[in-house]
């Protein structure tokens, strides 16, 4: 095969194998479009993705600080909320970042300082970067409960505890990124596993709840 071929098959052999990193397909990404000279649009049908994938993935080496960047590969920042940092110039993700660590945000709230902060001018970006959860209250009030019309009363009590449960999830995992305060010893490990263990059978048991065992085993990598 040839080298864009080359390219495009280590993120295909290694789909069924073992998660991608997704900083590790944006080096295969960026290599297709800059290096080979493909359109995104090309790079995106050789890859069986959507141009919007491609386009995200680019993003996550070419719109995001040298310092946040390094923090992606080595662990200390998660894919998610990178996503969201390419949609700051370089120059404010490291202050946002730092705001994640100290106050713990969630993913909502992390897109909503996102939000106020575009535009913002330099006496307003200080407020939010200091009290981030009274500038969201200030700017949107006290959130109202979300209700999905598509979904029935039972549907939407289930994804209002489930939306819930994903957020605390997104708090720890930020929380156990965060430099210093992540490190873990021994001792903690072996009194937690067992914690962890529940965690993970109840959330396989939920869904197996919902969506019944033969469909959860063909939604499973």
């Amino acid at each position: 095969m040839d080298e864009r071929a080359a390219k495009a098959a280590i993120l295909g052999l290694n789909r069924d194998q073992r998660p991608v990193r997704e900083l590790e397909e944006a080096w295969v990404v960026q290599g297709l479009v800059r290096d080979d000279g493909m359109t995104q649009v090309e790079a995106a049908q050789l890859l069986g993705r959507h141009k919007s994938w491609v386009c995200r993935r680019l993003a996550l080496l070419e719109k995001l600080s040298v310092s946040v960047k390094e923090d992606l590969r080595l662990g200390l920042v998660g894919p998610s909320l990178a996503r969201e940092l390419t949609r700051l110039p370089t120059g404010n993700q490291e202050a946002l970042l730092a705001l994640v660590r100290r106050e713990t945000l969630t993913a909502q709230e992390v897109s909503g300082v996102i939000d106020l902060l575009q535009g913002a001018s330099p006496e307003q970006t200080e407020f939010v970067l200091q009290k981030p959860r009274e500038a969201l209250s200030l700017v949107h009030g006290v959130p109202t409960a979300l209700r999905d019309p598509r979904l029935s009363r039972a549907g939407n009590w289930l994804a209002r505890h489930l939306t819930g449960a994903l957020e605390a999830l997104m708090r720890v995992e930020n929380w156990l990124r965060t430099p210093n305060e992540r490190e873990l010893h021994a001792s903690d490990r072996e009194i937690l596993q067992p914690l962890l263990a529940r965690v993970g059978d109840q959330a396989s048991t939920v869904a197996e709840l919902v969506l019944g065992p033969d469909r959860l085993r063909e939604k499973m990598p």
